[in-house]
């Protein structure tokens, strides 16, 4: 039928479960989370509904529309390039007020809105009253109300929007600012409607608001405009920051006067949520319970862990073995057996600790903790001269650094978010843990789960002292104040953490049979030839290439083997374990390997922690450098992330283990 496609955009605050209603209209998996700049990119799905085909976009959350920050941008100017057909903004019922904000920008924008109350359960259990229909009479636009989490509304919702859809009439109100600035206002649409050439996507009303208020993205759409001149002077006339200041007044006026008639909050009193915030964000016990936390999470990884591992493990020792008595001729069952599955089967070994430290982490952050630990470390950021919000982007690069540095994009400050990208890559990934898992089970026994946490703690530590040294020298300045609301403890989904956990172990498997398989394949054949040398011998092309790096690897404790292991683990550190696989000749036995680094007199607790720490701040992989450049724009800053962590790697190895050598470890 005609018209039967509809494209609707979600957009709302941070943390107002836009992503989850997302979820909840496509089926779509896309991970939830309870801090903004989780949803760093617009995502769309697909819903097929009473014979409508309706396209989801997932749009950035945010504020506000001023946009200062790169997530407001994308957000804005999708609604007004793109033109959906609907925009829904999902606002927190519980949090009614705040949001209302977004609402008047939005209907500056021209566009058709649709407000989705969602967490209503959370806003009737306070206690609180909302009037639906006086509501829609304040707004001039319909509001349905949904607990997406629970997939209530969903249905109601979908109606709506064919509903909307299908009456095409324009819903929204305007905020009027006062004589003063309505004047200018209309002088500047009247100087911008002379203008042919304008891209009539944007209202001209709300391109001289957002000129007032001195929008710089803005002002550069109109730079061509041969009008452009006069719309300046126009500008240059007012003061410019009294006018901003005087916007937002008129807003909030507007908000403060509709709201009491639109909702009745329930008596003021402590929520669960309140009690529990009392505890776990005290200025006292805050840290100290977000570091047991965390390092429980370690201590549950490595012991649920073990038994899977094994499992694994003596599963890819057998087909490693039948493959290897199997094939002909020699050197395609080496390759196969030592090369190809002992080294992929080297690092799968692990996939039962990736799997179960991103559940923990995942129940964490489903149920609104992790937002917390934002918000505690906060002060200390501010301190050290980062932004509150640099650290959700370091949170989220326990899991992979990638989206970590693309989540600073929610950072409004263009010195803050350089920062964080920066020291991002510190920040302990999911792909460094097999590392600490080799080494520290093997030299550490019992203690490992603690050395492994220690591993993370460190990566934090150099972070923060690189952020410090960065804003002193570099980068200068100071970090804009962290506003950031917080969600309320929810009982996380186990469906939420599952997918989450998939997700991100899908990513290791998938790494392992893409960029892991061809290293270890390179690996194999340079331990190989040339022909006649021993497998993986000092004489072979990978011994030439590990005695050419060893002496600068030689302080820290590492012989050419390791040396061999660190260079591949430029391209993904799995890669160094499934280097050791190789190169010490145990293939995909775990044990094997385990026993013959034990054997080796050159290995030891001391040099395993330095190759342990050196691992974690040495170079980022490929991935991670590429998106650095992605997300700096600039050559310059990638390369100097690069080397920057190159010699913060050599200077932390070398003092963990020269100052070992000292003490007489």
């Amino acid at each position: 039928m005609d018209g039967s496609k509809i494209k609707i955009a979600l957009t709302g605050n941070p943390n107002v479960g836009k992503t989850t209603l997302f979820n909840a209209l496509t089926g779509s998996r896309q991970h939830v989370g309870n801090w903004p700049g989780v949803t760093v990119e617009k995502k769309s799905g697909n819903v097929s509904y009473k014979n409508y085909d309706i396209e989801v976009i997932d749009l950035p959350g945010t504020y506000s529309l001023t946009a200062y920050s790169i997530d407001e941008i994308v957000a804005r100017n999708y609604i007004i390039e793109e033109k959906p057909d609907i925009v829904i903004q999902v606002v927190d019922a519980s949090n009614l007020e705040r949001n209302l904000y977004l609402t008047t920008q939005l209907m500056e924008l021209g566009s058709e809105i649709l407000i989705v109350l969602n967490m209503c359960d959370i806003a009737e259990e306070r206690g609180d009253r909302i009037y639906i229909d006086k509501m829609e009479e304040l707004l001039a636009t319909p509001v349905i109300k949904t607990v997406a989490s629970q997939k209530k509304g969903i249905c109601d919702l979908l109606d709506k929007v064919i509903e909307q859809k299908e009456i095409k009439q324009y819903h929204g109100h305007e905020i009027g600012y006062g004589a003063e600035i309505e004047e200018k206002i209309l002088e500047i649409e009247q100087v911008l409607a002379e203008d042919e050439t304008r891209d009539s996507r944007y209202p001209l009303r709300w391109i001289s608001i957002r000129l007032l208020e001195g929008d710089s993205n803005v002002r550069e759409k109109i730079s061509d405009s041969p009008v452009y001149d006069r719309v300046i002077q126009i500008i240059d006339s007012i003061d410019q920051e009294e006018f901003e200041a005087e916007i937002a007044d008129k807003r909030y006026i507007a908000i403060n006067t509709i709201f009491p008639q639109m909702c009745t909050r329930a008596n003021d009193k402590l929520t669960k949520s309140d009690m529990v915030d009392r505890v776990l964000t005290n200025k006292y016990l805050g840290i100290p319970i977000f570091l047991a936390l965390m390092w429980g999470a370690f201590e549950l990884t490595f012991a649920f862990a073990t038994p899977f591992m094994d499992m694994i493990d003596l599963a890819a020792s057998w087909v490693a073995g039948y493959v290897s008595s199997s094939l002909q001729p020699e050197w395609l069952a080496s390759l196969v057996g030592d090369g190809i599955i002992g080294g992929v089967g080297a690092v799968l070994v692990f996939v039962p600790n990736i799997f179960i430290l991103f559940f923990l982490l995942s129940l964490l952050e489903g149920s609104g903790y992790l937002a917390r630990a934002a918000f505690i470390m906060d002060k200390l950021m501010y301190k050290i001269g980062m932004h509150g919000k640099s650290f959700i982007p370091m949170l989220m690069g326990f899991g992979c650094n990638v989206p970590a540095i693309m989540a600073a994009r929610s950072i409004e400050d263009e010195k803050d978010r350089l920062i964080t990208i920066l020291v991002v890559p510190f920040v302990s990934c999911g792909a460094r843990l097999p590392i600490y898992v080799l080494f520290a089970g093997t030299f550490f026994g019992r203690q490992a789960g603690t050395v492994i946490f220690g591993m993370y703690i460190l990566g934090i530590v150099i972070a923060i002292i690189s952020a410090k040294l960065l804003r002193v020298t570099v980068v200068r300045g100071k970090p804009a104040p962290f506003i950031m609301e917080l969600p309320p403890y929810r009982v996380p989904t186990l469906r939420t953490s599952l997918i989450h956990m998939w997700d991100n172990g899908f990513m290791y498997i998938k790494k392992a049979g893409s960029i892991i398989l061809v290293g270890v394949v390179v690996i194999w054949a340079l331990a190989s030839f040339p022909w006649g040398v021993e497998y993986g011998s000092e004489d072979s092309y990978v011994g030439s290439l590990g005695h050419a790096v060893e002496p600068l690897l030689k302080p820290l404790g590492f012989d050419w083997k390791i040396s061999v292991a660190l260079i591949f683990g430029l391209v993904a550190k799995e890669i160094v374990v499934a280097s050791m696989g190789v190169l010490y000749g145990a293939g995909d036995n775990s044990e094997a390997l385990t026993e013959r680094l034990m054997a080796d007199p050159g290995l030891n607790a001391l040099n395993s922690l330095s190759l342990m720490a050196f691992s974690l701040l040495y170079m980022p992989c490929v991935a991670t450098v590429g998106v650095i450049k992605k997300e700096t724009g600039s050559w310059k800053w990638t390369a100097f992330a690069i080397f920057y962590g190159i010699i913060v790697a050599w200077i932390t190895a070398f003092v963990i283990y020269q100052g070992g050598v000292m003490l007489g470890y």
